[in-house]
């Protein structure tokens, strides 16, 4: 259901439709200029701007799979035929320019080209994998990151990125967790909001804002078994209680474009659905920016049987309300007979144009069809020593500490020696992650050169490779074991190669490689003490050596200050504070498992009977480290829990308290989170729910008093006929320091004409 004139305006001139709080509302001459502009262009031209092609003008990430790529002279050709409006993936001045001056010189309307690109998590500098910095639990250190990238995206010639990916992951299973913020409803709505307000920047016009685009609408992190492009099947309850409310946070920061998601939800695929595109994105959220489909998604219509051919693809895309097609070509190849034969209205094609020209606009892209294309900000903004050095505060502010039985912090200066074994001891191919396909790999300081630069005797550090990822290394089991005899202490590299998490990396179970598993029984075997850096992008089921060792660490795929990062917390130059946002199983069979799960009506209890109760049978239903855990090198303790009332009333508010002490003996933050529970309701409700995080750093012996407030609206779930609702009631509320743990106390949610006693 399209947009008539009307709605299209009072959503510009309310400013509903842009800038949130990073710009303004259009101005009516620029309103004036996007209809002159619509009202000139042939239906060609229209569908032109409706279409997204790789970018050949420059180097460019090469798109997989490899699909309609045009070399750049037949792609200079269409440009000048104004079948272009978007190109995507390309880095450099030089050759945007190049593309630019045919769009705006060598053709008809004059319309520039917008320049998008994958610019996840960093572009020259690479920062940790999103699900790392989740870890911080400090949306405002994914705000500065995702500035810095854009500050370097930017400078490189590009307009927009396709982040953040705000689905909420709850099968460890699927490959692009590593892309999101975890399993949590509320974390998520954090990290989105931050991320795209770190991107966008307060002035949409300014030459170093990169627009944002929220993917993938809807519930990508809900498909079946965790196997990628897969369906979903899934109550409108929860996928607006769970998968929704990420997106309402990036839309309330700004954000100017939403990409449909490959997977279909209930039996229609996203991109062909005009009740998640128009009616609840657009009509019900007030999203006025524009949709683009997902890397050839409108194509694939046909593949998932629900188009008959390219041409019933296409329309059934451009209905649903996919604003701009990237790749397939279908738009610029079958709309224009489409519109002709009346099986799509032009108003159709003239509401997708004007939502792309007005996004063009709010940037100042029509004014200025050169801004972001500098030749000199490249020097000035990438690279640069400032960005290094959140690259590296990034890195360690990532590391979860969930395990130690009192190894770490190292000293830097002292005696012993360390072997440092396993695959990615010196590995620089492993370090950046997935998604960062303009990071300089020479660049990167992996974890040999990280530790050698923080002991004050270098030749402390021997290493040993052991084995390789996924294969067996001739004589490195030995060699690695004679390392480890040698050494005081072994520090173990295990986990994920970098090819085994994103886009298209489900696995079956979620287990360190069978040949790192050997290398670590054998160096388990000799006796020495030892600390376990985990490379990852996933939660990941931990076994036997591995899960006993001394220490162990998420280390995830922190960047370009990989080594630097980890050397900072392995010997106490920074104490580690961050939490898990993925639940670690016993077992990969339990996925998906997350912590705010139901209780089931034979719910297992500690110490209980397990014989018929709601458990696995060689594991109850619970993690081995659960979401929201990680430890410190300081000691830090909760105590004397307060609610200043136990009766809340229906537009009031408690005040929920308690006191922290850092019994240790250095300085170091703790994150302390609130967790409530509806207790009874006419739908049932999760164990646990986290409503908000508070970070203390504390001197040793020092003390804060922790503060939250709860309020109705956070009590709030989606009921019947998916309806957004709180009912009187009693409810559970924890002070914690993981979502497994915490100090206890109830209240009691009152209706407006309902009195105590």
């Amino acid at each position: 259901m399209p947009f008539n004139r009307r709605e299209i305006l009072v959503g510009a001139a309310s400013g509903a439709f842009l800038l949130g709080h990073a710009g303004r509302a259009l101005a009516a001459d620029d309103v004036a200029r996007v209809d002159a502009l619509i009202a000139r262009m042939t239906v060609e031209e229209k569908a032109g701007q409706m279409s997204c092609f790789a970018d050949s003008f420059r180097p460019f990430n090469q798109p997989n799979p490899q699909v309609g790529i045009q070399d750049e002279r037949r792609l200079a050709a269409e440009i000048r035929k104004g079948h272009v409006g978007c190109l995507f993936n390309g880095i450099g001045v030089e050759g945007a320019r190049r593309a630019q001056d045919i769009a705006v010189k060598e053709t008809r309307m004059g319309i520039p080209i917008l320049f998008a690109g994958d610019v996840i998590h960093g572009l020259r500098t690479i920062f940790p994998v999103p699900l790392a910095e989740a870890a911080s639990f400090d949306p405002s250190l994914a705000e500065k990151t995702a500035r810095a990238a854009a500050e370097e995206a930017t400078a490189a010639g590009l307009h927009l990125t396709f982040a953040p990916m705000v689905d909420v992951a709850r099968d460890q299973r699927w490959g692009r967790v590593v892309e999101g913020s975890g399993e949590d409803v509320y974390l998520g709505q954090l990290f989105a909001a931050a991320r795209v307000r770190g991107f966008q920047g307060r002035n949409l016009r300014r030459d170093d804002s990169l627009l944002a685009c929220a993917k993938h609408f809807l519930a990508y992190g809900a498909v079946a078994a965790g196997l990628e492009y897969g369906n979903v099947d899934i109550s409108d309850e929860s996928l607006r209680e769970t998968h929704l409310p990420p997106f309402t946070a990036s839309i309330d920061a700004g954000v100017m474009s939403v990409m449909a998601a490959f997977n279909e939800i209930n039996g229609v695929p996203a991109t062909a659905d005009g009740t998640l595109l128009t009616d609840m994105l657009r009509t019900e959220m007030g999203f006025r920016g524009f949709v683009f489909s997902d890397y050839t998604a409108d194509e694939e219509l046909v593949a998932h049987g629900y188009a008959a051919d390219d041409r019933e693809a296409t329309r059934l895309a451009v209905l649903a309300g996919v604003d701009m097609s990237m790749q397939s070509g279908l738009y610029i190849r079958y709309l224009p007979e489409l519109v002709q034969s009346g099986a799509v209205p032009v108003e159709t094609l003239d509401v997708a144009v004007r939502r792309i020209l007005y996004v063009k606009t709010a940037i100042g892209l029509l004014e200025n069809p050169y801004r972001s294309l500098d030749p000199k900000a490249a020097a000035a903004r990438i690279g640069t020593s400032d960005k290094r050095a959140l690259a590296r505060e990034a890195a360690a502010r990532s590391i979860v500490l969930l395990q130690n039985d009192g190894i770490l912090p190292l000293a830097r200066d002292g005696a012993s020696r360390i072997a440092l074994i396993g695959p990615f001891a010196e590995d620089k191919d492993n370090l950046l992650g997935p998604w960062a396909f303009y990071g300089d790999k020479e660049q990167v300081v992996d974890i040999a050169s990280g530790i050698r630069a923080a002991l004050a005797d270098p030749s402390r550090l021997s290493i040993a490779r052991g084995c390789e990822v996924e294969t067996i290394l001739p004589d490195g089991v030995a060699k690695a074991v004679e390392a480890a005899k040698a050494a005081d202490v072994v520090i173990l590299t295990l986990g994920e190669g970098q090819d085994m998490s994103g886009e298209a990396q489900s696995r079956t179970t979620i287990e360190i490689p069978p040949v790192q598993q050997a290398l670590a029984d054998a160096i388990a075997a000799t006796g020495k003490p030892t600390i376990v850096l985990l490379r990852h992008g996933r939660a990941l089921a931990l076994h036997d050596t591995v899960a006993n060792a001394s220490a162990i660490l998420a280390t995830w795929f922190l960047g370009s200050e990989t080594g630097n990062g980890i050397a900072d917390v392995l010997f106490g130059a920074v104490n580690p504070s961050a939490k898990l946002p993925v639940s670690f199983p016993w077992e990969s069979g339990q996925e998906p498992f997350f912590y705010d799960r139901k209780s089931t009506g034979r719910p297992m209890v500690s110490g209980g009977n397990a014989e018929y109760k709601a458990r696995f049978r060689t594991t109850d239903n619970s993690a081995r480290f659960p979401f929201g855990h990680g430890l410190s090198y300081a000691q830090m303790t909760l105590s004397d829990l307060k609610l200043s009332d136990t009766a809340l009333r229906w537009d009031g508010a408690i005040e929920v308290r308690a006191r922290l002490t850092n019994e240790g003996s250095v300085t170091g933050s703790e994150v302390v989170q609130l967790y409530i529970r509806d207790k009874v309701a006419s739908r049932t409700r999760p164990i646990r729910e986290l409503k908000g995080v508070r970070r203390y750093t504390l001197a040793p012996g020092e003390s804060a008093e922790v503060r939250f407030s709860l309020s109705r609206k956070n009590l709030e779930f989606v009921g019947r006929g998916s309806k957004t609702i709180a009912e009187p009631g009693d409810f559970d509320v924890w002070l914690g320091q993981s979502s497994a743990n915490g100090l206890h106390g109830t209240f009691t949610l009152y209706a407006a004409e309902q009195k105590r006693g």
